[in-house]
Formats: structure tokens, C-alpha cells, sequence
């Protein structure tokens, strides 16, 4: 019985003897593993490196200087080297064409630009703003300038007045140095016109917006693809119709200057590069 015990007991310590074994075998194991994974990537980065600035060297992005290791001349490029270099060169030729995504319209640029339009317009309007005969304010499809009919237009006429041509001369000699789309609305109010030329609201907004149109072209020499007309009769007030200061805010030639909305050019879709027709 006694020898049946200490072979029991050596048994037990055999057995825990493998078991201990194992787990520095799979200690050491985890280990090894680690440290060849550490150093696989820092290859994989050295190589990335050397791919980088074979790169830039070659591309002439950065002139070879004293503070980075010079490329060897003697020996050939590692094969992912070469790879980096020539996707590196196709990426740039790439960028340098025109692209559908890169040159969309951006609308803060397209906001800065209006913003400066407006104030370059109030400064060279500034008399006309205090008279109150033009009016400045921004809406959803760009930079509106109102013309007022007291100091543009007779009552029930179409033609302007003489006396407001200075103030148009200043308005066309700052929007001829753009490209940016124009389009013209005629306003009035729901007082009914009667007179031997003009017969109803809408007839006499619609020809004061032409009118308009008519002088850009001929007297300014803008592009008639720039330009559009609309007459809107009562359905556009600013003001109540219900009272005369209203009704006379309310007869008016609108100027909306269109943010300009730039498509890019692929150079195989030469349907792109024609104008987009000007809204009506």
C-alpha cells in the first residue's frame, strides 16, 4: 500500500511537470511571434519609406539634400518601389486634367464672390441707395438690384428715364468685367393699368423688363446669352399692395444676378463645354 501511494504521487508530479512545460513552450512561442510580427512591420514601413521618397525624388517634388539618405544609382529599385513610383507619377498627370468631381461648384466661393460684387454696387450706388430709387439685398438665387419705377420710369411707361442712365452706366461697367448670368424681372402692383400704350399689369412689367434687356445688348454689348427676361405683374411684391408706398416698392426691375454655377469640362464630353441654357 505504501508503494501503491508514492507511484500515484510521482505520477501526479510527472504530470504536472508536462503541463508546466507546455506553458513555457507557449509562452515562448507567443513571444517569437510577436517579435517576428514587429519586425515584419517595421520592414513593410522601411520599405514604404524608401518607396516615398523615391517618390518625391523622382517626381522633383524635393531636390536630394545632406539630411536624407541618397537613393543608390547603382543598384535596381525593389519591384513595390518602382510600383510606388509609377502610381505616384499616373496619380499626378491624373490631377493635372480636368475632373467632374474636383471642379464642382463651390458655394462659399460663389458666396465670397457676391459678397464682394455687393459691396463694389452699394459704393458705386451709394446716392442712388440713400434716394431710395435702388434697393441691394441677397436671395436664394443670388444678388438682386432693385430698380425702383419713381426713379427709373414714368408712371404706366416703359422707356428709362434719361435722367437714370448715369446710375445704369455704373451698373453695367461693373457687371461686363463678369461672366455671371443675368436675368431680369419686370415688377409691378394690383392697381389695373389702362392706358393707350399698356393695357394690363402684365404687359407693361414684361415690356419694362425687355426694355431692359434691349439696352444691355445694344447700349453695353453684353452677351445676349447672359440675359433673360420675366414679368411677373402683382405675384412678386415686396411690399403690401394695400398701401401707396407699398404699391411704389412694388413697381420695380429686378436685376438678379445668378451665382454663378461652374461645370467642369471632361475632355471626351464636349456637350459639357456648351453654356447651360439661362433660366427663364
Amino acid at each position: 500500500m505504501i508503494r501503491r501511494r508514492r507511484a500515484r504521487a510521482h505520477v501526479n508530479h510527472e504530470r504536472w511537470l508536462v503541463s508546466y512545460a507546455d506553458f513555457i513552450t507557449l509562452l515562448f512561442a507567443f513571444f517569437v511571434v510577436l517579435y517576428a510580427s514587429a519586425q515584419v512591420d517595421q520592414r513593410k514601413v522601411g520599405r514604404l519609406a524608401i518607396a516615398i521618397q523615391a517618390a518625391f525624388q523622382e517626381l522633383g517634388v524635393f531636390p536630394a539634400s545632406g539630411t536624407q539618405t541618397p537613393l543608390s544609382t547603382t543598384e535596381s529599385l525593389p519591384a513595390d518601389t518602382v510600383q510606388a513610383i509609377e502610381k505616384a507619377k499616373r496619380e499626378t498627370e491624373l490631377h493635372s486634367l480636368p475632373s467632374m468631381t474636383e471642379d464642382k461648384a463651390d458655394p462659399d466661393s460663389s458666396d465670397a464672390d457676391l459678397s464682394l460684387l455687393q459691396k463694389e454696387l452699394q459704393q458705386a450706388l451709394e446716392q442712388e441707395i440713400a434716394a431710395h430709387s435702388i434697393a441691394l439685398h441677397r436671395e436664394i438665387d443670388g444678388l438682386v438690384i432693385s430698380l425702383r419705377e419713381f426713379g427709373f420710369f414714368d408712371s404706366g411707361s416703359v422707356s428709362i428715364k434719361p435722367s437714370a442712365l448715369p446710375a445704369l452706366d455704373r451698373i453695367a461697367s461693373i457687371l461686363e468685367q463678369r461672366t455671371c448670368r443675368l436675368r431680369i424681372e419686370g415688377h409691378t402692383d394690383n392697381v389695373p393699368i389702362h392706358t393707350a400704350q399698356i393695357t394690363s399689369n402684365w404687359e407693361l412689367s414684361t415690356s419694362r423688363a425687355t426694355e431692359l434687356v434691349r439696352l444691355l445688348i445694344q447700349r453695353y454689348r453684353f452677351a445676349p446669352e447672359r440675359l433673360s427676361a420675366a414679368g411677373y405683374a402683382e405675384y412678386h411684391p415686396i411690399a403690401s399692395n394695400a398701401t401707396a408706398q407699398g404699391r411704389a416698392q412694388n413697381r420695380r426691375v429686378d436685376l438678379v444676378i445668378l451665382s454663378e454655377r461652374r461645370v467642369s469640362v471632361s475632355p471626351v464630353d464636349t456637350a459639357l463645354s456648351k453654356p447651360s441654357p439661362a433660366r427663364p
